[in-house]
């Protein structure tokens, strides 16, 4: 009997290839996205297959899955500000109702449940780098608090249901992560170059450019997750790539390797903007025997050849 995994947000860039990652390990995987910023185009290569089911669900609302389920990987929720200042409620409403929903379905059905938390958590951090130790520096009230403050809930409430109920919870921090079927106009720094560099236009970068960003391959994160989901550690783990490079860094290399004429043009830095980010990944390499393989001229190497197929 194959074992049997929800993955929510599968339309997603991060969702899809958890689908395909599961799908290749022999599991029967169900789908769940509402298409909110997911694309089913994302999931096309595996609707015709027979262990892949896909539901049309807004998880913030009752989630209901006939028959046994093994475990729930929760990745619903806008992810870029782009997405969450447009749509501050609903992020607040995937990350608190739909948690809630989700660690309902969870203990009714003896799953265990992983839940996709952010180094957002950490906000514009006090602490260098961010371990998992690290309660943050986060502004509730800010712009980016409908996605910060979604994501510390998520933790809580899991941490709650693992505490008083005993369920099996797993809780993974994802840091900067790009490759294949990002959204190109996610509002993100990389795949925002990528499209400027592409289109001949110059590439915006805020501020002064020596914010700092660390920037992991989906294959090497996927791999991390599937990791964690599979030990028997339940408190949070950063998953991400520790190579730390400024922002005006990643725009020149992405100008370099798209052999563009673009030149790089500053704008004011937005609010509550985090200064640095960069993962402590001593948990991650002790329980898990995780580190990330993908050099960051491959995955940009890779996510570019990814881009120049699908145009």
């Amino acid at each position: 009997m194959k074992k049997k995994v929800l993955i929510t947000g599968a339309a997603g860039f991060l969702g899809s290839h958890l689908c395909d990652h599961f799908m290749k390990k022999d599991y029967h995987v169900i789908g769940m996205d509402n298409l909110l910023t997911g694309k089913m185009e994302n999931v096309a290569q595996l609707m015709p297959l027979e262990n892949f089911e896909f539901y049309h669900h807004d998880v913030s609302k009752y989630v209901h899955i006939p028959g046994e389920l093994d475990y729930i990987l929760h990745f619903a929720s806008p992810a870029s500000p782009i997405d969450y200042l447009k749509m501050p409620i609903q992020t607040l409403k995937v990350g608190a109702l739909g948690t809630h929903n989700l660690l309902g379905l969870a203990k009714a059905k003896n799953a265990r449940i992983l839940v996709a938390s952010t180094s957002e958590v950490y906000g514009d951090p006090l602490e260098h780098p961010q371990s998992e130790e690290y309660w943050g520096n986060v502004n509730p009230v800010g712009p980016r608090g409908v996605y910060d403050e979604a994501k510390r809930f998520m933790e809580a409430i899991t941490m709650a249901y693992h505490n008083f109920h005993g369920l099996e919870t797993r809780i993974v921090r994802i840091f900067n992560t790009y490759g294949p079927r990002m959204r190109m106009n996610d509002g993100r720094a990389l795949p925002t170059f990528f499209r400027q560099a592409l289109a001949g236009e110059n590439l915006s970068v805020f501020g002064d450019g020596q914010q700092t960003r660390s920037f992991c391959y989906v294959d090497d994160l996927v791999d991390g997750i599937y990791r964690l989901l599979l030990s028997d550690y339940h408190l949070p783990v950063n998953i991400g790539n520790p190579v730390e490079i400024t922002v005006k860094q990643l725009a020149e290399e992405i100008i370099q390797l798209t052999d563009s004429n673009s030149k790089i043009v500053y704008l004011p830095l937005p609010q509550d903007d985090p200064k640095v980010r960069k993962p402590d990944i001593t948990k991650a390499r002790q329980i898990l025997d995780w580190k990330p393989n993908f050099s960051r001229a491959q995955g940009l190497a890779k996510t570019y050849n990814s881009i120049i197929l699908q145009s």
